[in-house]
């Protein structure tokens, strides 16, 4: 089980080892994409909070209450 969380390979194959660095960068990417991302949302919760009942888009004039048309 601990080579397979290693990242255990059977032989030194080149491409093996190569994909499994891609995949170790990409989950490393990922993992700090979702914490720049949970800061973001964590901020944004924060300024909704001290300001309660005012649109977090104000100042844009988007209006919510009017449909958009269907395409067709």
């Amino acid at each position: 089980m601990a080579k397979a969380l290693l990242g255990y390979v059977g032989g030194s194959d080149p491409r093996l080892l190569a994909e499994m660095r891609r995949l170790q960068q990409r989950v490393q990417d990922l993992e700090s994409e979702l914490v720049r991302i949970q800061s973001e949302n964590d901020a944004l919760t924060a300024a909704a909070a001290q300001h309660p009942g005012e649109p977090l888009l104000k100042g844009l004039d988007i209006d919510v209450h009017q449909g958009e048309p269907a395409l067709t």
